[in-house]
This record gives structure tokens, sequence and C-alpha cells, in this order.
């Protein structure tokens, strides 16, 4: 597991969390709400890390709704910073665009 997943749930199990108003958004059009999010992380499945991301390391996670369907978080830490853990968008994954897994994209 890398690093930056482990700090990520690290900061969530501690409650060490910011979403951003982007996320907040993104939430509210697929239905999704931060507790499900939040809860979802200690399972996630890392697909993709932006570790030089100018603004700071993010990573784009598999994660599962309360019924099981899959969803993508993407997770961030400001750049020169240890915490927060950023939760800048979430989103239920377009069929079309990625593999049957959800971790490749088309």
């Amino acid at each position: 597991m890398s690093e930056f997943v482990e700090k990520v749930r690290a900061l969530v199990r501690t409650g060490d969390v910011r979403i951003s108003e982007h996320g907040y958004d993104e939430l509210a059009e697929d239905r999704l709400n931060a507790r499900e999010v939040l809860g979802g992380v200690e399972a996630a499945v890392i697909v993709e890390e932006y570790l030089t991301f100018p603004k700071g390391p993010c990573g784009l996670f598999l994660q599962q709704d309360r019924t099981g369907a899959p969803i993508h978080v993407v997770w961030g830490i400001p750049r020169g910073h240890d915490k927060p853990a950023v939760l800048i968008t979430a989103y239920r994954p377009d069929t079309g665009r990625w593999d049957q897994t959800f971790t490749r994209r088309r």
C-alpha cells in the first residue's frame, strides 16, 4: 500500500477531513452522502496516484457506496501540508469510459 493511501486513511480515521465545494456539488449530483464516502475509504483501492500534482498529492480511489455500487473518489492533501485529507470529488464512474473493474480507462 502506498504511503499516500495510508496517510489519507489515517486522516479520515481521525476526522481530519475537508470536502471541497466541488466535492459537495458532485456528491449531491450523484446522490452520494459524505458519510458513505468517508466510511468507504478503508476498503478503497487506489486506481491512480498523482503525487506531483501542483496543488498537492492526490489520488483516484475506487470505493463502494452503501449498496455496494462502485464510486470514484479523488482524495488529496494540500501541497506543503500534512493535513487535512480533502475530498476533491466523488462520482459514479461511467461504464462507457471504464472497464468492468472500474480501475482501467477504456
